[in-house]
């Protein structure tokens, strides 16, 4: 059985949120529009459990999309009993919602206590005040402050989910938030770059050549500096980049399909790069799942090593963790 925690998503398109953030449309990025009903819970368990990789005990139901508790009480508790039915009998380990942090309080979470869930996801983006009120996200920085310590005393697992490259954001701003995260404390962060999508306000924004998107490596770059930090810190970070968005919804920004194995050759480049001091030539040993990452695409880690008088060979050994690498000096 695998040990990797898998969610079956369940996508909750637009509705519910009062705003509409300058960023936003859910149903670009969740490739639907569509409301689920309690029988397409059901149907995706059902899908889900065919899996090779399915594990009951690592597996959650996960409604993700819109701001969960923001929706209509009567709706969204239907598909929750729906999920809940699956966790009852152990088929799923729990539940997993994402929601704003101004729709978050003692009573709604006494509910989402009741019907087994166990994580829930706030979209931060930002703890910028500035910045969210450019993005008219409708909330505060306070208000994810706030949403997390009761996230936290009532004993749900804590996610906080971020943007890079917001509107009227830099990259001082992005770090400072993460500072703040760090002291919040959640068990999970996901990173996402901001990305210009058709019909959105940032759209008009970036036409008007009023908001210029990040280039594509210094998203890769930030996104880097943020996960060593982040962990560092012994915060988990699940995700980095979108999982995808709908083909001709895209006008401009730092999309990649392979963003995060750009973030993770950064990663294990900067790691490397601090570990290598005399000129030289090394060997690099990784994980053999982790031999692209270390190399980097079209070799382009190995090429910037060599360009600094380390001359680098990569081969695997499989007693070292993905992501992790031991160096050696070549032996002439």
């Amino acid at each position: 059985m695998s040990k990797i925690h898998s969610n079956i998503s369940v996508f909750v398109p637009h509705i519910g949120c009062p705003n509409k953030c300058s960023f936003c449309d859910q149903r670009y990025i969740t490739g639907t529009s569509k409301a689920p009903h309690p029988e397409d819970v059901e149907k995706a368990v059902m899908t889900a459990i065919k899996s090779k990789k399915y594990d009951p005990k690592t597996t959650e139901i996960a409604f993700f999309g819109g701001s969960f508790t923001a929706i209509n009480r009567v709706y969204m508790e239907s598909l929750l009993e729906a999920a809940s039915n699956f966790v009852n009998v152990g088929i799923v380990s729990g539940i997993r919602i994402s929601t704003r942090p101004d729709a978050i309080d003692d009573e709604i979470l006494m509910l989402l206590k009741s019907y087994n869930v166990t994580a829930i996801e706030l979209g931060a983006q930002s703890l910028n005040d500035r910045v969210l009120k450019m993005n008219n996200r409708g909330h505060s920085a306070r208000d994810v402050e706030k949403a997390a310590m009761l996230i936290k005393k009532h004993g749900f697992e804590l996610g906080l989910q971020i943007m890079t490259g917001l509107y009227a954001d830099d990259n001082d701003s992005t770090l400072r938030t993460v500072q703040k995260i760090i002291e919040i404390a959640p068990d999970t962060v996901r990173i996402y770059p901001t990305i210009v999508l058709k019909g959105t306000d940032l759209e008009a924004l970036y036409l008007d050549k009023v908001y210029e998107p990040q280039p594509l490596g210094d998203a890769v770059k930030l996104a880097s500096k943020l996960y060593l930090q982040l962990t560092r810190a012994g915060i988990k970070v699940i995700r980095l980049g979108l999982h995808s968005i709908e083909k001709g919804s895209y006008v401009a920004g730092p999309w990649h399909p392979a963003f995060a194995e750009l973030c993770y050759s950064q990663i294990m480049l900067t790691k490397v790069l601090a570990c290598l001091f005399t000129e030289g030539k090394y060997v690099i040993y990784v994980n053999p799942k982790s031999v692209s990452v270390m190399t980097g695409q079209r070799k382009s880690n190995l090429l910037f090593l060599k360009k600094r008088g380390f001359d680098c060979k990569v081969k695997t050994d499989e007693n070292i963790e993905e992501l992790d690498f031991k160096i050696e000096r070549e032996v002439l």
